[in-house]
């Protein structure tokens, strides 16, 4: 499995699957909203956690052999290419989407891992939500605040789940013109040990064990 971050909530995921390639795009984002570049790209799959303009750009995600990519972008079960995913609902903010509206994370079970993109998480869990989603080998957190959970927030979130790999998104970079905080307060706030690399190359069986490894990527 290759992971690159592209931006805010932005990531592609590629793996094959029964020698089948399968490509995953979460929250493509228009380059006027976030000052950001998107690099043109194809999927099989595009999920959308939510209706904001640095989120929800499908129209920039391209076809692959002929087939446009299936958009998934609320709750539920579904299957596609043998990837498996549940779309589960939460609150853009701490209340009840008043003011920010919903967000819907992902759960991805894809080639014997377990991934969980959280979208645009602004509470800590619920006993219910912790439930449904299960097992997480990969957790993709916000950890930017304002706008989603801060980084004191993603860490507790982070203790609620117990993945074996963290990779922040949602947090400032150089072009981004939403305001936001650093990753390096959550690098603080996860204990200061961290590995950067330009992108995640991992199969299943080369998770780490007995402990929880803080990723953060390059820009791709």
């Amino acid at each position: 499995m290759n992971i690159s971050w592209l931006g805010q909530s932005c990531f592609r995921i590629e793996d094959k699957i029964q020698n089948q390639p399968v490509v995953i795009v979460t929250d493509p984002f228009h380059d006027e909203a976030t000052g950001l570049k998107l690099p043109k790209m194809e999927a099989d799959l595009v999920c959308v956690s939510h209706n904001h303009d640095d989120h929800n750009n499908i129209l920039a995600v391209g076809a692959i052999d002929g087939k446009n990519p299936v958009i998934i972008d609320r709750p539920g079960e579904y299957e596609i290419k043998n990837v498996f995913i549940k779309g589960i609902g939460s609150y853009h903010d701490k209340k009840n989407g008043e003011e920010l509206g919903k967000s819907v994370m992902f759960h991805m079970y894809v080639n014997g891992i377990n991934l969980l993109h959280l979208g645009d998480l602004g509470t800590t869990l619920s006993d219910s939500q912790l439930e449904k989603i299960g097992e997480v080998d990969i957790l993709f957190v916000p950890v930017g605040g304002k706008w989603t959970i801060d980084a004191i927030e993603a860490g507790a979130v982070v203790r609620q789940i117990e993945p074996r790999i963290v990779i922040p998104m949602h947090y400032a970079i150089p072009g981004l013109k939403i305001e936001l905080d650093l990753v390096e307060k959550f690098k603080k706030e996860m204990g200061g040990k961290f590995e950067t690399m330009p992108k995640l190359k991992i199969s299943a069986k080369d998770l780490p064990v007995d402990e929880i490894k803080l990723i953060v990527l390059d820009r791709d």
